[in-house]
């Protein structure tokens, strides 16, 4: 089984949905069953209602899955098992250190309570003395295998005691993380490799808990902020500049890939060949104008009615009019196309240069027949209004479009015909 294990502590990041997508591919590859946990563990840091945006912007990328819940879920099982542990020497009770979670979670034991421990759990439960689990540290060096860097090992007192249950008697992240993977047979954990630092830690614990299942790791590399710019771009910022689910995940599966078959690909079409072994283990900048070509082919291969939904309308006609624009590479958006569409049909400026033409072709049109042919369309105007093409050109383009530049109005024209009145306003 794999699994896509979010934090509701923060906004999900390019490097997480990348996480996410990866892990759903190799799952479908590998007929294994998918599984999303809500790492929940953190309840000070939990953010109320981000475990559902995780969930509705995984669907929005079609990233099912077989099985979700919430690591809170179990924290019953969790208790459990630090007591088990607890029970079994493999780890004490510390009292000597605070007893927050925000102060417990990385300060080591300070007065050595593992070889002074004859403290009993439910006296000190009972006089309400605050203290933690902590499980102690390994008597050797931790190694696991990662797929891009090969063995790591990691020194036994870099590894350290962490505390696998709070003062409230929460589990430690590490320790809830570890304890789910090992309870649900995660064989490979494919994650950023900003978390390589806890799978150490994570390893040890499985150990402790007599896990007999091998698990390999997969950390991908982070990637770096675009040439120029301090920052990764946000989900939140990449959706309202609007690009496209089916975009961010092919660029997201390409970066990096070397074996990529051909650059432009749907979610599908890559279960059918992604190789995880084949990606760079090297971080890159996050590449928008990569990004922009692919949302703007994406853009292109999309159901014409089902694009101009996306302006609010229903028309096939409206959705082959965005198209004229991303094939002559003037929008690579549905934000760029939305203020082209927009500009079309918004009340026009007849106060400019071109104002005193625009208001002649407009009355023209305004008695005008429906007029088929674009060729047509024109040679009327010229003998109603005495002007040439070539005068008359300027003025209808902005009386159409809003704009004195664009896609030629030969290809325009078809595609708003029958709104003629309603884009002449």
């Amino acid at each position: 089984m794999l699994r896509f294990a979010p934090s509701p502590t923060h906004d999900l990041t390019i490097d997480d949905l990348r996480t996410a997508i990866v892990s759903f591919v190799v799952a479908r590859q590998r007929r294994e069953p998918f599984l999303i946990r809500i790492d929940d563990a953190d309840k000070e840091h939990t953010i109320e209602g981000k475990d559902t945006e995780i969930m509705q912007i995984l669907e929005k990328f079609s990233i099912t899955h077989d099985q979700l819940f919430h690591l809170s879920e179990h924290a019953n099982i969790h208790l459990t098992l630090a007591l088990q542990l607890l029970k079994e020497k493999k780890a004490y009770l510390c009292t000597c250190t605070a007893a927050t979670r925000e102060e417990t979670e990385h300060i080591p034991c300070q007065a050595g309570c593992a070889a002074a421990d004859s403290k009993n759990y439910a006296k000190l439960k009972e006089d309400g003395t605050p203290f933690v689990i902590r499980l102690k540290a390994p008597q050797t060096d931790v190694s696991f295998h990662d797929l891009y860097r090969g063995k790591i090992t990691t020194p036994a007192d870099a590894v350290g005691e962490a505390v696998i249950l709070h003062a409230d008697a929460t589990p430690g992240c590490d320790f809830a993380s570890a304890a789910e993977d090992m309870l649900n047979d995660i064989s490979l954990v494919i994650r950023p490799e900003s978390l390589i630092k806890r799978s150490p830690l994570q390893e040890h614990i499985k150990q402790q808990l007599g896990c007999n299942i091998k698990t390999r790791y997969a950390h991908l590399p982070s990637f770096l902020p675009p040439k120029g710019e301090t920052d990764i771009p946000t989900l939140k910022k990449l959706f309202e500049e609007g690009y496209i689910p089916d975009a961010i995940i092919n660029y997201l599966l390409l970066a990096g890939n070397p074996k990529a078959p051909k650059p432009l690909f749907t979610l599908p079409e890559a279960i059918e060949w992604f190789e995880l072994e084949a990606l760079s283990s090297k971080s890159e900048p996050f590449d928008m104008e990569t990004l922009r070509y692919l949302n703007r082919e994406h853009l292109l291969r999309m159901d014409d009615r089902r694009l101009s939904t996306l302006f609010g309308f229903a028309d096939a006609a409206i959705g082959k009019l965005a198209k004229v624009y991303l094939e002559a590479e003037k929008a690579n958006t549905v934000s760029e196309l939305e203020t082209y569409i927009h500009t079309i049909f918004t009340p026009k400026d007849f106060a400019c240069e071109a104002g005193e033409m625009m208001r002649t072709l407009s009355e023209i049109i305004w008695n005008a027949p429906m007029i088929d042919s674009y060729e047509d369309f024109v040679a009327h105007l010229g003998k109603e209004s005495g002007m040439d093409e070539e005068a008359l050109l300027t003025p209808l383009q902005l009386l159409l479009t809003g704009c004195d530049d664009g896609p030629e109005l030969a290809q325009i024209y078809p595609h708003i015909k029958s709104y003629l009145l309603e884009v002449i306003s």
